[in-house]
């Protein structure tokens, strides 16, 4: 995304962390140290269901919840050369088991191969998407928060393995050109989601004010750690061992996530000319198990007035994949019914659609005041991205209100 950019984001997060979107132009220095953070406040009009930003363990209902998007980040960079650097992060916020334990992000080290070529080793982050790079950076985004009915769709912010990438220019064309390979894990659903042997590439043209990205990833995917979650699997293929009841076992293997084949794409485009400002993505996610198959998109425009920025967010995200099943035989049996009640909860739909308008405030060079009103209405007997629905939730759209201030150092 072209942003509401400053002189120290860009030489922060840009130069200093991306080994795809710049190449370091300034003398080597030793060390450096910076930093970025957020506070944040957050309700919404229903008790029934929690908002939260997909892993995180909770969330706002009508009383105020400031752990949504509140965090803090810590980053050290040491440049010994002009050919070799070594960057760490460590990022604290709520994280899928609820509590605020400091995370290492990024710990990775870069050495430039010549001819615009450079490489990284250890954790980077995640280039899923159009602002990976800064996602959890507030102060470098217009909104927020990035729309959750794309960028909640991945769980994973982090990706330990190589990345290979190319910057230079074609033209007045710049390019540049990422594959990368690794692994990452992270607290979901009460147990440990895994990806394992996840391979990919993102590519960027970037031509005036117009910047065109689109990337694709896949890799095998387990979840382990549930204990309702293995409690069903296990009742499936116990049932399934019963005459006429056959079905349950490949059902049950089908549902299950151990070493599932999961792969996610997208495509983003960016445009910030005079003072207009506007981003679109456009993404699938395809997963063997139990998670939803689902496609996601939005568009934001915006345009500055001095230090004021309004800007529109419309979303959504479509459950491509079923949202029940109907292979168990329901009423002839308690337990076969339990089952059955098991399955249709675990694939309800996570289909909503959002609009939000929201103002950003540039209060001073390293800080900004965002204001944000979103209304999301789930699809119908779903529950969307929420969590801890309770029996009504869906009946009628859900109204959330944030305030955040947002700051880089």
């Amino acid at each position: 995304m072209r942003i509401m950019s400053s002189a120290l984001v860009l030489a922060v997060f840009a130069v200093h962390a991306s080994g795809v979107h710049a190449e370091e132009t300034t003398e080597p220095s030793m060390v450096s140290f910076s930093g970025f953070g957020t506070v944040g406040a957050v309700k919404t009009n229903t008790d029934l269901g929690a908002y939260g930003i997909f892993p995180q363990e909770g969330g706002a209902r009508k009383k105020v919840d400031y752990g949504v998007d509140s965090k803090l980040g810590l980053q050290v960079s040491a440049t010994p050369n002009s050919v070799f650097s070594l960057t760490a992060q460590i990022l604290t916020k709520r994280n899928g088991e609820g509590n605020w334990n400091p995370e290492l992000e990024w710990g990775f080290a870069k050495i430039k191969l010549g001819k615009g070529f450079s490489a990284r080793v250890g954790r980077t982050g995640t280039p899923y998407f159009l602002v990976s790079d800064f996602r959890d950076v507030g102060y470098a985004n217009t909104w927020l928060r990035p729309p959750v009915d794309v960028y909640g769709q991945i769980p994973f912010s982090h990706l330990d393995g190589v990345d290979v990438s190319y910057q230079g220019s074609i033209g007045d064309t710049n390019v540049n050109a990422q594959v990368f390979t690794g692994s990452t894990s992270g607290k979901m659903f009460g147990g440990e989601a895994k990806l394992k042997s996840g391979v990919g590439f993102n590519a960027s043209a970037e031509y005036g004010p117009v910047t065109l990205r689109l990337g694709h990833m896949q890799g095998k995917l387990n979840l382990s750690g549930n204990s309702g979650l293995d409690g069903l699997f296990a009742g499936l293929r116990q049932a399934g061992q019963s005459p006429g009841l056959e079905a349950l076992v490949p059902l049950a293997e089908e549902l299950d996530t151990s070493d599932k084949a999961a792969s996610f794409s997208g495509i983003g485009l960016a445009i910030d000319w005079n003072d207009f400002v506007g981003t679109a993505e456009y993404t699938k996610r395809r997963v063997d198990a139990f998670f939803a198959d689902t496609t996601g998109w939005y568009v934001t425009l915006g345009r500055r007035y001095g230090v004021w920025t309004p800007y529109v967010t419309i979303s959504r995200l479509s459950q491509d994949s079923p949202i029940s099943s109907s292979v168990i035989p329901t009423g002839i049996d308690p337990g076969l019914d339990q089952l059955a009640g098991g399955v249709n909860t675990l694939l309800a739909s996570v289909g909503q659609k959002t609009a939000a308008v929201g103002l950003r405030w540039d209060a001073r060079k390293n800080l900004a005041v965002k204001a944000q009103f979103d209304r999301i209405k789930v699809d119908t007997g779903g529950v969307g991205l929420f969590t801890d629905v309770k029996p009504g939730f869906g009946a009628n759209p859900v109204n959330v209100y944030s305030l955040a201030v947002d700051f880089v150092f």
